[in-house]
């Protein structure tokens, strides 16, 4: 396996940044957009209190509430923002599976925006299901990294095999490469838009793709067409054609369901079989994200279920 994969100045000061925030017990769960929009409305949300605040609520701050070593910290990384209210921090700092990650800060509207959330739980949930039933993987790849969550807890559960992050979004493979470094982890970063400049040849694939239709929507939430399945599709097929024999494919997404029916795994249904591959299909959690169904492009959908598929390809 190469060596760690070097940090730039930037970089360094971030990863120094989360071991600060471990050292102090730091700890937050991040939630949806919407529910963080609720909470930010309440009265008592104006200002940061604690580093909570600061690195989960993304609240305006006064410098003491951080300290000098995190403000240093975080002037040296970059990542202050001044505004009217105080200061504010550019990242929130959020915990999966007992491992601080970084990523955007609130509110995740860019296209450049790294978003980490529920989705991550169930996608490292998932993950670590799956690869406790089977080992032997010595090349893993993840589409789409963003953050790092699903390569960087994948490699925790087979620590020999070569780690690869890719993603088209170069702010999410910054964040990716001190998430892996903070985690002991060493990956290769690669820009990628999808599968387009990972080598063929891996034996396990996994991926989180936007799911969202929605064409105003920030790089990360916009899925494409079939209500937002259509990168979920392209992404799973475009693997499996690079997927080594007995190769595996892990893919957590949503997929709305019209008339009880799924077009996306109908979809995959039918084409896998071409490229040699096996396709196992199983809702996660029945009902995510209900509030774009009051949206025009969701007029026709009963629900988006959370799915966690494998692929796999035949020896």
């Amino acid at each position: 396996m190469a060596g760690p994969e070097a940090l730039t100045k930037d970089e360094a000061a971030h990863l120094r940044l989360l071991e600060a925030l471990e050292n102090r017990g730091y700890d937050f769960v991040t939630i949806t957009p919407e529910s963080h929009r609720r909470v930010l409305a309440r009265s008592t949300m104006r200002q940061a209190k604690d580093l909570r605040g600061v690195f989960g609520w993304s609240l305006p701050f006064d410098e003491d509430v951080v300290g000098p070593e995190l403000f240093a910290l975080l002037r040296e990384g970059r990542l202050l923002q001044e505004t009217p209210a105080g200061w504010k921090a550019k990242v929130r700092v959020s915990r999966i599976r007992d491992r601080l990650f970084m990523h955007s800060a609130f509110p995740t509207d860019s296209d450049d925006s790294v978003f980490l959330g529920p989705d991550s739980m169930r996608f490292a949930d998932f993950i670590v299901d799956e690869l406790g039933r089977r080992g032997n993987i010595t090349r893993l790849v993840d589409i789409g990294t963003g953050a790092g969550v699903g390569g960087i807890i994948a490699a925790g559960v087979v620590p020999d095999a070569q780690a690869e992050l890719a993603d088209i979004n170069t702010d999410a493979l910054s964040h990716a490469r001190v998430n892996a470094a903070f985690a002991g982890i060493e990956a290769t970063t690669i820009e990628s838009d999808g599968v387009e400049s990972i080598a063929p040849g891996f034996d396990l694939a996994i991926s989180n793709p936007p799911f969202i239709f929605e064409d105003d929507a920030p790089a990360y939430r916009r899925g494409g067409a079939m209500h937002g399945a259509e990168l979920s599709r392209d992404w799973t097929i475009a693997a499996a054609r690079k997927l080594a024999p007995g190769g595996r494919i892990l893919l957590y997404t949503g997929s709305a369901i019209v008339d009880g029916r799924d077009q996306l795994r109908e979809t995959l249904d039918r084409e896998l079989p071409a490229l040699d591959c096996t396709l196992d299909w199983r809702e996660l959690d029945p009902d995510i994200f209900g509030e774009e169904l009051e949206k025009p492009a969701y007029a026709d959908v009963d629900r988006i279920a959370a799915i966690g598929a494998v692929v796999e390809k035949v020896v």
